[in-house]
C-alpha cells in the first residue's frame, strides 16, 4: 500500500502529521511486537512513529532548498516495514514550501557603462535575483528606483523566462551627470511579499556605442557524462558593429553563473568555444549558463546569451541490491510462496540506464516477485525437503538496461531448518534371529536399527516391544529392549522342548511432535542343544524288579529275544539313537542291532546252556557331548512260562570254581611241592 502526506517546510519538531496506523488501518498496539521500521534514503530522519499510538511526527524541522535545491516538487519517500507476517508499505512526504527566503542578487552591486551619444530606447541587462523559493514564492516582478533618464522593462528569452533590461528613456549628458545611481529591487509573490535590492551604478561614456550582438540569444547543447575534459561543447559568437577596438569581442561567463559550473567548463575568450574542464559531477541533467560577449572599447559594452547544456547519462553506474529483512533458517514444510527476503534494487542512472531486470537460478526452488517499486521479494516456489538439501546459496543477477548493460550478483545464504516429517526406517521388514535353548539370563539375543533422517530430537530414536503374548506369556516376559540401541536381551532361558519358535514386533520412534514410528517383525528361532537323554519306553522294569523276557528252551538261530524302544526329546542328530550291548551273561549268545534295537540269538539253543541270562543295553544319541541311558533285561529259558520268576541276581551262573577251602587246599600242596624239590636239589647237590 501507499500513503501521501502533505507537510510545509520548517514545520516545528513534535507537530503532528497524521496517525500511520489509522490510516494504514494497522493495529497501532502490534505495531512494537511486529519490530517496525521506517526506511529512507535520506541521512536525516524527519519523522517519527509513536509505537504506542501510530502517531507520525515531526522529528526534525525540514528546508524544502536544501534538501531539493531547484526541483519544482520535492517528496521523500519512506517505506514502512512490519515483520509477522511481513508487510511493505510507502510512505510519500510531499514538502510544501513557504515564503522564507527573499530575492537576493549574486553581486552586492553592479556597474554599467553608457556612452552618451546613445539615444533614448538603448537597453542594457540587469542581473537576475535569485529566490531559492518555488512557484509563486519565487522572484516574480522587478522595480527600478525613479529616475528621469531610465526605466525597467522586463524582457523574454526564447525558452520562455524573463529578465530585467535598463532602458534609456532620456539621452544622457556626461558633463551635466557622470555617475547615475539606481537601486533595482526584486520581489516574490509570497504573503507577505518578500524583497531584495542591489545598487545598480550607470556611468556615462561617451565612447564605443555599439554593444557586441549573439546570433543566437539562446544556445543548446548535449553532451555526455563521462565526456573528457578538452571535450568541446558548443561556440557561441557575437558580432559588434564598431570598428578596431570597440568591436574586437570577449567572451566569458557571465557572474550570474555559478562559481562550480565555471569549473567544470571554459570558454575561450576569442573563438567562444565552450569545452568540458574536468569531471562533469553533477546531479542535474540540464545546466544553465550565461555567456557575455564584451568588446575591447574603453568602456566595452556587452550582452549575454543563455547556454543551455543537457548532460546525456552513460551507463555507469550498476545496480546496488540491498537486503532489507531476511527470514533464515525456515522450515521444511513452508508452503509455496512464503516470503524469505525483501529485496532493493536501485540503480542511480536515470532513463533506461536506470532500469533493472531481477532473476534467480531457475533450478532453485523459489522465485523472485516484484513488490513495491525497486523492491522484489524472495520467496519460495515449491515445497522444500532438507533431507535432500539442507541450505541455499542463492545468487540474485540484477541487469541494467543500459548499453552496455551492466550487472551485479548478490548471494543470500538461506538455511532450511528440520520438521519430523520423516519417520523412522528399519533395514528389512522382518529379522530371523536364531538363540539357542538354555541361554543365561540376560543373553544378547539380537540388535535391531532403524535410521531417521530428520535431525535433532526429530532423529532421535528409542525402541519399545510392542504389546504381545508368547504361549499365553506376556511378551515382555521373556524379552527385553534397550531403549537407545534397539538391543534384545532374554529375561529367561528357552527350552526348544517347550517353545521352538515365535514372533513379536519392535517399533521405533522418533522424539519429535508429533511423534513418528515404525515396526518391524523379528522371527526368533529357538535352536536345539542335548540337553535330554534318550527314555527307555521298552522293556521297562516295575517296582524295581528286573525286565525278563521268556526264550523257548531250543529256539532257533536269530530269535527274537526283545525289542528295546527308546525316545529322545531333543531334535535332530541330538535325537538320533543307536543301540549298543555292553554285557552279557555269555556274549556267544546273544546279537543286538544298533539301528533297531532288536536283541537276537546268535545260534540255536543247546541243552547245556544255562537257563537264565542276563544282558546290559545302552542306548546312546548323536548330541555333543552325546548322552545315553541303560535297561538291564533277564533273559529265561523255559518253554513255558513258570508261575514264580526266578532270581536273577547270579544270573544263572555255576558257583566260582576258587571258594575258601579249595584256596587252602591249593596253597598246602603248594608247600608241599615246594618243601619236596628243595629237597631233591639238596640232594643232588650233596652227590655232586
Amino acid at each position: 500500500g501507499q500513503i501521501v502526506y502533505s507537510i510545509a517546510e520548517e514545520t516545528e519538531r513534535g507537530a503532528s502529521v497524521g496517525n500511520i496506523a489509522k490510516d494504514l488501518g494497522i493495529d497501532a498496539a502490534t505495531l512494537s511486537a511486529r519490530k517496525f521500521r521506517m526506511i529512507t534514503g535520506s541521512s536525516k530522519q524527519y519523522f517519527n512513529i509513536n509505537a504506542s499510538t501510530g502517531a507520525l511526527s515531526v522529528n526534525e524541522p525540514i528546508d524544502r532548498e536544501q534538501l531539493c535545491e531547484l526541483k519544482s516538487v520535492c517528496l521523500l519517500n519512506y517505506e514502512l516495514v512490519l515483520e509477522n507476517p511481513l508487510e511493505l508499505y510507502r510512505m510519500e512526504f510531499k514538502v510544501l514550501d513557504i515564503n522564507d527566503n527573499s530575492p537576493s542578487f549574486p553581486l552586492s552591486e553592479y556597474h554599467i557603462s553608457v556612452p552618451e551619444f546613445l539615444s533614448p530606447g538603448a537597453r542594457f541587462t540587469l542581473p537576475n535575483a535569485q529566490d531559492l523559493d518555488e512557484g509563486a514564492n519565487s522572484v516574480q516582478n522587478y522595480t527600478l528606483s525613479p529616475d528621469e533618464h531610465f526605466h525597467l522593462e522586463m524582457q523574454i528569452r526564447g525558452d520562455g523566462s524573463k529578465y530585467p533590461e535598463l532602458v534609456l528613456k532620456k539621452a544622457l549628458d556626461r558633463e551635466q551627470q557622470a555617475t547615475h545611481r539606481l537601486v533595482l529591487t526584486a520581489k516574490d509573490g509570497g504573503n507577505p511579499p518578500k524583497s531584495g535590492d542591489v545598487p545598480v551604478i550607470v556611468t556615462v561614456l561617451d565612447t564605443n556605442d555599439n554593444a557586441p550582438e549573439f546570433e543566437h540569444s539562446v544556445y543548446r547543447a548535449s553532451i555526455l557524462e563521462n565526456s573528457p575534459s578538452g571535450t568541446l561543447v558548443v561556440q557561441v559568437h557575437a558580432t559588434d558593429m564598431d570598428e578596431g577596438p570597440n568591436g574586437e569581442i570577449r567572451y566569458l561567463f557571465s557572474n550570474t553563473t555559478s562559481a562550480d559550473l565555471q569549473r567544470m567548463f571554459l570558454i575561450h575568450p576569442h573563438t567562444g568555444e565552450v569545452t568540458v574542464n574536468g569531471v562533469l559531477a553533477v546531479q542535474r541533467p540540464l545546466l544553465e549558463m550565461l555567456i557575455e560577449a564584451r568588446d575591447n572599447g574603453a568602456f566595452g559594452m556587452s550582452s549575454t546569451a543563455k547556454l543551455l547544456v543537457e548532460i546525456t547519462d552513460v551507463n555507469n553506474h550498476g545496480p546496488e541490491i540491498t537486503i532489507t529483512s531476511l527470514s533464515s533458517p525456515i522450515p521444511e514444510d513452508a508452503v509455496p510462496g512464503t516470503v524469505i527476503a525483501l529485496l532493493s534494487i536501485l540503480d542511480k542512472d536515470p532513463g533506461e540506464n536506470g532500469k533493472v531486470t531481477c532473476q534467480i537460478p531457475d533450478n532453485l526452488p523459489f522465485q523472485l516477485k516484484p513488490s513495491l517499486q525497486n523492491y522484489y521479494s524472495l520467496v519460495t516456489g515449491e515445497l522444500l525437503d532438507r533431507e535432500l538439501i539442507s541450505e541455499y546459496n542463492i545468487t540474485i543477477t540484477a541487469t541494467d538496461l543500459g548499453s552496455p548493460p551492466i550487472t551485479t550478483q548478490k548471494t543470500v545464504w538461506v538455511q532450511i531448518s528440520d520438521v519430523n516429517d520423516n519417520p523412522p526406517v528399519f533395514s528389512a521388514d522382518t529379522f530371523d534371529v536364531f538363540v539357542e535353548e538354555n541361554n543365561p539370563l540376560g543373553a544378547f539375543i539380537y540388535q535391531v536399527s532403524a535410521s531417521d533422517p530428520d535431525i535433532g530430537e526429530n532423529g532421535r530414536v528409542s525402541y519399545m516391544l510392542r504389546n504381545s503374548t508368547v504361549a499365553g506369556n506376556a511378551l515382555t516376559s521373556f524379552l527385553s529392549v534397550n531403549l537407545a540401541n534397539g538391543s534384545i536381551y532374554a529375561k529367561c532361558a528357552f527350552d526348544f522342548e517347550q517353545l521352538r519358535s515365535f514372533s513379536f514386533q519392535v517399533e521405533a520412534k522418533d522424539n519429535g511432535s508429533p511423534a513418528l514410528s515404525a515396526a518391524t517383525t523379528v522371527n526368533v528361532y529357538i535352536s536345539d542343544q542335548n540337553d535330554n537323554a534318550p527314555a527307555i519306553l521298552y522293556p521297562t522294569s516295575q517296582n524295581g524288579s528286573l525286565a525278563v523276557e521268556v526264550v523257548p528252551r531250543l529256539a532257533d538261530e536269530d530269535y527274537l529275544v526283545t525289542k528295546v524302544v527308546a525316545d529322545d526329546e531333543d531334535n535332530a542328530q541330538n535325537a538320533w539313537l543307536t543301540y549298543h550291548l555292553i554285557h552279557a551273561s555269555d556274549s556267544t549268545l546273544f546279537q543286538l542291532s544298533s539301528h533297531t534295537g532288536e536283541l537276537r540269538t546268535t545260534r540255536s539253543m543247546r541243552s547245556t546252556d544255562f537257563l537264565k541270562h542276563k544282558v546290559v543295553v545302552v542306548v546312546r544319541d548323536h548330541g555333543d557331548p552325546p548322552l545315553s541311558s541303560t535297561v538291564t533285561v533277564g533273559i529265561l529259558l523255559a518253554d513255558t512260562l513258570p508261575q514264580a520268576l526266578p532270581d536273577f541276581d547270579d544270573s544263572g551262573e555255576p558257583p566260582p570254581l576258587l571258594n575258601a577251602t579249595n584256596i587252602y587246599l591249593i596253597i598246602s600242596l603248594a608247600c608241599v611241592s615246594f618243601i619236596f624239590a628243595t629237597f631233591l636239589l639238596f640232594l643232588a647237590a650233596v652227590r655232586l
